[in-house]
């Protein structure tokens, strides 16, 4: 039986480069960079090198970049370090938000900041304008992500740091799924917080970073050491962040054949899945979105279901985010653009790689529709609707 991973937006396999690089670390390089002899000084030059290749990615400087444990440390300590180090105390955010940024976000509103939670279209984008309305004397922080790792659509944050330039306030923005996946570079972009991780282009699990534009000052989540400059305490992970940076070289070479070549799979997939099987929805922008994503929702049936009868024909994708895939609800990013509850509830994802072809779209063209048929001959919704 074939084995197809389509589960890249939950975690893309580690590139032998990534591990031949890494493998010393693991070994006989293990000494702590904080050391002064020569095995710490070896490790430093790692994690120097490193920084500066995670920098050279998104077009910032490596004094600019505060390695983390994943995306997550990397957005929780984006809004909650720059809220402590400010005034204000109104931020704002999107709905549609991940999870780790959504839930920080929560959790300040909880602790007595006020949030403006901005909508987002039927296709998932953010209007600048929303972005300037919201906008109170008190606001001190703005996070929009640039990409939407359920729906793939991406935002026009350029356009949004416009608006809080002229207004004076910090832009962050989750590039989770972005950054070494398409072109990232911050200066264009005009934020002064982004969050990275390895793990999203075949780097380790468990490295990701916070670039932070020079200038802009943040309080620490995690107190100790001095280590990345006195904002993220403990001995690093020399092995990951080598990886990290390793996985951020290859990235910045191979990306602009690599997209051309997956935008192909994912335009043949969405066409192919839309075509072939009735009441099926595209979720996310058609064009301005992903290289690799595809979002349906499918009436009348669950999403669950489909998984694991697609995971019986060796095709492995997720329904929704990994981080609500076992919540068993309808995806918040969904209803949020409008999507009903019970037609959201239906969604796949497929996330392509690298490692994906045209015979692995066929595959799947070929096995979803009799899953999807078959369901809905048990589905009391399709038997009442038809």
């Amino acid at each position: 039986m074939r084995k197809i991973y389509l589960d890249h937006a939950a975690g893309t396999p580690l590139d032998p480069r990534v591990l031949e690089a890494m493998l010393p670390y693991l070994k006989e390089d293990f000494g702590n960079p904080s050391s002064l002899h020569d095995f710490g000084q070896t490790a430093k030059k790692a994690v120097d090198e490193a920084r500066a290749r995670v920098a050279g990615l998104i077009g910032a400087s490596p004094e600019e970049i505060i390695f983390t444990a994943n995306g997550s440390e990397a957005n929780n300590l984006a809004i909650k370090g720059i809220v402590a180090a400010g005034k204000g105390k109104h931020i704002i955010v999107s709905a549609i938000e991940h999870h780790s940024l959504m839930n920080a976000a929560k959790f300040l509103e909880k602790s007595g900041f006020a949030l403006t939670y901005l909508s987002a279209d039927k296709s998932g984008l953010v209007n600048p304008e929303s972005v300037r309305e919201a906008i109170r004397p008190d606001t001190i922080l703005v996070s929009i992500m640039h990409a939407n790792n359920e729906i793939g659509t991406i935002e026009p944050i350029s356009e949004i740091a416009k608006v809080t330039q002229e207004k004076g306030i910090l832009l962050h923005t989750d590039a989770v799924s972005t950054a070494g996946t398409i072109p990232v570079n911050v200066k264009e972009l005009g934020v002064d917080l982004l969050s990275i991780a390895g793990n999203m282009f075949y780097g380790p699990k468990g490295v990701g970073a916070l670039y932070v534009r020079k200038g802009v000052r943040i309080i620490p989540l995690i107190h100790g050491g001095i280590q990345e400059r006195g904002i993220r305490a403990g001995t690093e992970n020399i092995p990951a962040i080598v990886g990290f940076g390793r996985a951020a070289e290859i990235a910045q070479a191979s990306m602009e054949e690599e997209n051309k070549r997956v935008v192909r799979l994912r335009d043949k997939l969405i066409d192919g899945l839309l075509s072939r099987m009735n009441n099926v929805y595209l979720n996310g922008h058609r064009s301005l979105r992903l290289p690799g994503n595809v979002n349906i929702s499918v009436e009348f049936i669950e999403g669950e279901s489909m998984l694991l009868f697609l995971n019986m024909q060796g095709i492995y994708v997720s329904s929704g985010s990994s981080c609500t895939s076992h919540a068993l609800k309808a995806s918040h990013v969904l209803v949020a653009i409008g999507v009903e509850p019970v037609l959201a509830q239906g969604s796949l994802l497929f996330s392509l790689g690298r490692e994906n072809s045209q015979e692995d779209m066929d595959y799947v063209l070929e096995n979803l529709p009799p899953i999807v048929e078959r369901l809905r001959q048990m589905s009391p919704l399709y038997n009442k609707g038809n």
